[in-house]
Order: structure tokens, then C-alpha cells, then sequence
């Protein structure tokens, strides 16, 4: 009963605020002309005083008692002969802040707050944190503020970060997390990619350098062979990056959830995709057996046409079906590596639309376009 009295007695306070400008509108500019008139009269007074005294002569007195006059009487003119009524825009404006606003916050509040949880302290709330990611992140802070030398802390903190669009943060959870607990495959790959969200997406040197350091410790690590495969085909090498892709599509199980993405930037370099049709069944916009057959026969310009004419089949399914994430994922890909950027980011708002903010999908969308180097600027509108 407590919360609603102060939310009752905040929205009148709220309203108050917000009408006593409309209120006092009308007030203030009668309050201005009567002090504008009063200063006159008293000037009037004031000039017969010094005229009285010797301080000015006659001629100079009515003089400035003319124009002292006429301006009495201009200010005078303009005071209305009755109370004017509100303008009806006003009382439109104070029936909105009156009536709608309260009842549209309360709605809003209703629907996506939670007015039935009991109040609870953030201490409280550390110790039960549930599924609250922001009170875990803070809980997680707060440990390792006092025990900086918690490898496990920054261990389990790091992918947290990134998930949340932390990446700065995350790369010093990886680094710490490397230099207490030491190198492994997940925490090196995992510094990697934050190296690569700062660089929007590029592979620099020192992330392929980390990236070689996890193959010597896992020789078959898909992850990290991905992105050295990327990182060739980012220099402008596309033989030296499809026969990465293939190696790495040959060493990969049949259902391998990365194979299409693999298949994809074979295409993209020039080569045909895998044999076998990796993604689910139905799924738009994979190579069919045909197509793959069709392909290895192609010269490089029919291949990359027909590339193009796979990419605008998948854009017209999702067109027709927008619920699938795994599709806008390949689209925005690809028509980012035929460098159409502005059709990636069309792709992207279309996606966005599809698996909004603040969603799980729609937050790996978006870090999908700064890695790809794709404009973000209004895709979330």
C-alpha cells in the first residue's frame, strides 16, 4: 500500500509541475503590464516633484510628461476588460497531463513491471540472484574487487561481458583469467574474439597470434581454425582461405552446427560447398546436392552468379518467413562478403525486426553486423 501511495503522491507532484506553467501563463503577463503601469505613474509623480524643485523647466516637463503619457496609455490599452478563459489547446494540454499520462504510466507499469515481487534491497538480491544477469554481473564485480587474484572469478565473469556487449570489459576478464588460471583453448579463443569486436570484426595480428597459441594446445579446435580461415580471406587471400575453409569443413562432423557457415565462405572464395547439405531440413537458402554438383563444373564468374541468385532466394523465403534466426544470420553474411553493405543492413533492420532488442537473437545480430563492419546507426529503429 506503501508503493502505491508514493506513486500516487509523485504523479500529482508530476502534475503539478507540469501545469503550473499553463496556469500562471496568462497571470504573468497581466502581473507585467499593471508593474509596467505602476512604474509610470510613478515617473509622473516623480516629474512634478523636480518641476516643483527647479530641476527642470516647464518645457522640459510636459515634454517628458507626453511621452511618459503615451506610453501609460499603450500599456494601458493592452490590459484586458475582463479575465480572458484558458485557450482550448491549454485545457486539451492540462486534460492530457491530468488524465492520460497517469493512466498510460500505470498501464506500462502493469504490463512490464512486476508489482506483485516485495521489495528487496540490492543485498538482498545479491544473495539470490536467480537469473538476474545485471545482479550477477555486480555480485561477480564486487567478489573480485575483493579478491582480484580469483582466476575462476574472471573466468566465469569474461564470457558474461561479452555476451552483454561488454568487450573491453571481457578482455581484461580474459586476460586476467589467462595469466592466473594459465592458456587454455576456450579463454584464448574467447580473447579472440574480443579482440576482433574491438576491431570491428577484422582479425588483427595479435588475435591471430592468440588464435595460433590455442591450436598448439587443440591442433582440431573449429573455432580457432574459423578464424584464421577469416583472417586470410580478410587479407585478401581467398585461395589460401578456401583451402582452409575445406580442410576445416573435412575435418568437421555432418552436423556440425558452424558447417553451413563453413560452406558459405567456401562459396564465397571461389569454392563449392561441401557435399553433403549440412543445415536442417528446410531450412532456407542451403546448397542442394544439385547445386553443389552445378558449381564445380562453373567457371569463377557463373559461380559467383550463382552464389548472388542463392543469396536473393534466401532473402525472398525470410521475406515470406521471417522467424528464422539462422537465416538473417547467413544473409546479413553474405551479402556482407559479396560487399553489398547496404543490403547487409537492410538485411540487419529486417533481422532486427524479426528477433528484436534486448532478445538473446537480436543482441547476436547486431554483433554480427560490427563485426562484419556493417552501419548499426537506426537498424534498432
Amino acid at each position: 500500500m506503501l508503493f502505491w501511495i508514493l506513486v500516487a503522491a509523485l504523479t500529482a507532484a508530476l502534475a503539478v509541475i507540469l501545469l503550473y506553467p499553463l496556469l500562471r501563463g496568462a497571470k504573468a503577463a497581466d502581473n507585467i503590464r499593471a508593474g509596467e503601469a505602476a512604474v509610470y505613474r510613478d515617473q509622473l509623480r516623480e516629474l512634478d516633484r523636480d518641476l516643483d524643485g527647479g530641476l527642470i523647466t516647464s518645457e522640459e516637463a510636459d515634454y517628458a510628461r507626453a511621452e511618459i503619457g503615451r506610453r501609460l496609455i499603450a500599456v494601458s490599452a493592452e490590459e484586458p476588460a475582463e479575465t480572458p478563459k484558458p485557450a482550448r489547446h491549454h485545457r486539451l494540454t492540462e486534460a492530457f497531463v491530468l488524465l492520460v499520462l497517469p493512466v498510460l504510466g500505470l498501464c506500462l507499469y502493469l504490463t512490464t513491471g512486476r508489482p506483485d515481487l516485495p521489495s528487496q534491497p540490492l543485498e538482498a538480491r545479491l544473495e539470490n540472484p536467480g537469473n538476474d544477469v545485471a545482479v550477477l554481473i555486480t555480485k561477480a564485480e564486487r567478489h573480485l574487487a575483493e579478491k582480484p587474484d580469483d582466476g575462476k572469478g574472471w573466468d566465469v565473469l569474461a564470457p558474461i561481458y561479452f555476451r552483454t556487449m561488454r568487450v573491453s570489459d571481457a578482455q581484461v576478464a580474459y586476460r586476467n583469467a589467462i595469466r592466473l588460471l594459465g592458456p587454455s583453448p576456450v579463454r584464448l579463443d574467447g580473447l579472440a574474439e574480443t579482440l576482433m569486436a574491438v576491431s570491428d570484426g577484422v582479425v588483427t595480428e595479435e588475435a591471430r597470434q592468440v588464435l595460433e597459441q590455442s591450436l598448439t594446445l587443440q591442433p582440431d579446435n573449429p573455432r580457432a581454425r574459423f578464424y584464421i580461415a577469416l583472417s586470410m580471406e580478410q587479407a585478401g587471400q581467398p585461395d589460401e582461405a578456401r583451402q582452409a575453409f575445406e580442410a576445416l569443413a573435412k575435418q568437421s562432423p555432418s552436423d556440425a552446427p558452424w558447417l553451413p557457415l563453413v560452406n558459405q565462405h567456401i562459396a564465397m572464395n571461389g569454392g563449392a560447398p561441401a557435399g553433403a547439405n549440412p543445415a536442417a531440413p528446410g531450412a532456407p537458402g542451403n546448397p542442394t546436392q544439385q547445386d553443389v554438383a552445378a558449381a564445380e563444373n562453373m567457371s569463377a564468374g557463373d559461380r559467383q552468379q550463382m552464389i548472388r541468385g542463392m543469396v536473393e532466394s534466401l532473402d525472398a523465403k525470410l521475406s515470406e518467413d521471417p522467424n528464422n534466426f539462422e537465416g538473417w544470420v547467413r544473409l546479413v553474411r553474405s551479402y556482407a562478403v559479396l560487399n553489398d553493405k547496404d543490403r547487409a543492413a537492410g538485411a540487419l533492420k529486417r533481422g532486427l525486426a524479426a528477433f528484436p532488442l534486448p532478445g538473446e537473437e537480436g543482441r547476436q545480430l547486431l554483433a554480427l553486423a560490427r563485426e562484419l563492419g556493417i552501419a548499426t546507426e537506426g537498424a534498432t529503429q
